[in-house]
């Protein structure tokens, strides 16, 4: 295993442990604001306002900028690499939009499976930096754990939802299965926003790849949130207390690790990665600042498993 490997796996957990602190966030704004997507719209333009800030004052950012639309004239880059902002976004609507029926574990679940079965036919296209990986028995034994894992994760208590929208009218008669096909669809955009992500990175720099990643991102939930005000109504009361505006922060550092990360060990391990470091920060934040659920013996398990889909993948890719 190679010290980029290393380093590799190392920030994938990293990323993971980002991804849960700023679900914890962004969950308690959402429930504030009692609009998950408001929070979602506001977590971004807080992470924008952050790179704007960090071009405004860098001039290597800048250049990473350059650098970008230079690949873009020359062909090396195309445009539609430069979307995966919108997968984040859909993510964010499928979330507002299905949670409410068909509940945590089954959100959570169908979008780990879409993002890890997905991630096999990425890495198997080339898709993203690091080239391409052959889809394995071995690496597809690896991507059935970290499903299994989170499937195992799921059935404790703590399933509530919070922050959510109110389940459209256009959606309360849809079949379950089509509100499952959603969240799968929204973990297979993830996959496909790892490898662009990770490729605009090559180029032009992390950092450029997470101020293209959340100037998309913005702009289309700045639309479905006016949707959503349009057909919904109200008006938020946006809380005073700082800390629940650092989710864009926090998005900015593991949006621009995982356009590095992505080039060392590929979309599935980081993948799979993020969910272990996700599942493993989880329960360090239930016993630090315990919720009402308390923490599960699933969960453990789950964690465990992840750990092990990680082992397995790892040993595939060595």
């Amino acid at each position: 295993m190679t010290v980029r490997v290393r380093l590799g796996l190392v920030f994938g957990f990293a990323i993971g442990a980002g991804v849960a602190v700023q679900g914890r966030i962004n969950g308690a704004l959402g429930a504030r604001l009692h609009d998950g997507i408001a929070a979602a719209t506001i977590s971004f333009g807080t992470g924008l306002l952050v790179l704007a800030v960090g071009f405004a004052v860098s001039g290597r950012l800048r250049d990473g900028a350059r650098q970008v639309r230079r690949a873009l004239s020359e062909g090396v880059l195309r445009p539609w690499q430069l979307l995966g902002g919108l997968c984040g976004a859909f993510f964010v609507a499928c979330q507002g939009l299905t949670v409410a029926t068909i509940g945590v574990t089954a959100f959570t679940v169908a979008t780990v499976a879409g993002q890890l079965l997905s991630s096999l036919v990425v890495d198997r296209l080339g898709l993203s930096p690091s080239g391409r990986t052959p889809v394995t028995g071995v690496r597809l034994i690896a991507a059935v754990l970290g499903v299994l894992a989170v499937l195992a994760a799921g059935f404790g208590p703590g399933t509530a939802v919070s922050g959510g929208l109110s389940v459209p009218d256009a959606l309360r008669d849809a079949p379950t299965a089509l509100l499952i096909v959603l969240p799968a669809l929204a973990g297979i955009g993830l996959a496909w926003q790892q490898a662009v992500n990770g490729k605009v990175g090559a180029v032009g720099g992390p950092f450029s790849a997470a101020m293209i990643n959340f100037c998309v991102g913005l702009g289309a939930l700045l639309v479905l949130a006016a949707a959503v005000r349009a057909t919904v109504g109200g008006s938020a009361q946006f809380p005073t207390e700082p800390w629940l505006y650092v989710g864009g922060l926090i998005g900015v550092a593991f949006i621009a690790l995982a356009a590095l990360t992505v080039r060392w060990i590929g979309v599935l391990l980081l993948g799979l990665t993020s969910v272990a470091g996700q599942l493993l920060f989880a329960l360090v934040l239930d016993l630090i600042t315990p919720t009402s659920a308390g923490l599960s013996a699933t969960a453990i398990i789950g964690c465990v498993l992840t750990l092990v889909a990680v082992g397995v993948a790892t040993r595939s890719r060595s």
